[in-house]
């Protein structure tokens, strides 16, 4: 079998095991662990988008949480069944030129990642040409924009009272599935000449121009990319959480995805998943250090309410501090490495030191 045939064998199983485990989380857990499966996995998609213009063409930008809101009120505008519609719009009547357009979840998750893709070429024409911080202020200034777009059209989004009654995606299959086919569609975009361009802009503008590459068009090319799957992860959250809210979008939000691709490494699409998991999940499972604790009849004083923040904080400068470009850095999870690892456990240790040295 040659290692290409074994390296495809390995990740089909891989995915039916995976599966199965969403399988089994769906039918056997509670909803508690459902909902911070389902968050992972719905994170990981909005982190790998965010890691497309970030990670591998180097554009500091920041308006991940405003095309999520994009997304997100998509899918609540439209998949409210029609009937519930006015009990959910009693302050300012639904615009009736939307009022009686209803979409199945898929076809909205679509429609709101194109929504958002046609606004990032919109913002993208002209902010893209700055660099750098600059880059960054401006998009991060866009993503209030479009917050703030969406509380005052109350007609249409429902404005500061938001949209309830969403039918919720509970289902972790679903969910599953989207982020695979999310992973795939971003490794293929990745593995592709337009993924080698990207890194080639990354690692140097002015030799990539000079080898005939546009700036211009892959920049925004990755932009509205980004923006597509960062609406479609927006709309899968607010089918999860049932309901929408301009506060779910604070651009605050947009600095969790920046942790998780800087944690994972930028650059890295395993590694975007595995920071997504780590950081949703982490955050969750740290609430035990804010509840209060007794030894020997004495209460202890450090933990209260927001302490896990603070324990979270210094995990995380325990990381940056041995993995300063994150886990994986620029690295990919691959199956020659993992079964070469399998094989030889002390010599990868062995290398690393070398290297290290």
């Amino acid at each position: 079998m040659t290692m290409k045939k074994r390296n495809l064998l390995l990740s089909i199983i891989a995915v039916i095991v995976l599966f199965g485990v969403a399988n089994f989380v769906q039918l056997e857990m509670d909803a508690y662990i459902r909902r911070i499966v389902n968050l992972c996995m719905i994170y990981a998609i909005i982190g790998l988008s965010m890691n497309i213009t970030n990670g591998f063409v180097g554009q500091f930008a920041l308006g991940q949480a405003g095309f999520m809101a994009v997304g997100a009120y998509v899918v609540g505008i439209f998949t409210v069944p029609v009937a519930m519609r006015p009990g959910v719009f009693y302050a300012t009547p639904m615009n009736p030129a939307i009022i009686n357009i209803y979409m199945p979840l898929g076809v909205a998750l679509i429609v709101g990642g194109l929504l958002a893709a046609l606004i990032a070429f919109v913002i993208g024409t002209p902010v893209l040409r700055l660099r750098g911080d600059y880059l960054a202020i401006a998009t991060l200034g866009f993503s209030e924009i479009i917050r703030i777009v969406i509380t005052n059209a109350s007609s249409i989004t429902n404005g500061a009272l938001g949209i309830k009654n969403i039918p919720p995606l509970n289902d972790v299959r679903i969910i599953f599935l989207a982020t695979l086919i999310t992973f795939i569609l971003i490794t293929l975009l990745i593995n592709s000449s337009y993924g080698r361009a990207f890194k080639a802009i990354r690692e140097d503008e002015i030799a990539a121009e000079a080898m005939g590459i546009d700036l211009f068009y892959h920049k925004n090319l990755a932009f509205m990319i980004s923006a597509f799957f960062a609406g479609i992860g927006g709309g899968l959250y607010g089918a999860l959480l049932g309901t929408v809210d301009p506060k779910n979008f604070l651009f605050t939000l947009t600095y969790n995805f920046l942790l998780i691709i800087v944690l994972g490494g930028m650059g890295s699409i395993t590694g975007s998943m595995l920071g997504a998991v780590i950081v949703t999940a982490g955050l969750e499972y740290l609430r035990v250090f804010d509840e209060p604790l007794e030894l020997f009849g004495m209460a202890i004083p450090l933990f209260r309410p927001g302490f896990r923040m603070v324990m979270f904080s210094v995990l995380l400068m325990f990381c940056v501090l041995f993995w300063r470009k994150g886990i994986m850095g620029t690295e990919e999870f691959t199956w020659d490495k993992f079964v070469n690892f399998c094989k030889h456990p002390l010599a990868y240790f062995t290398k690393k030191g070398a290297h290290a040295e």
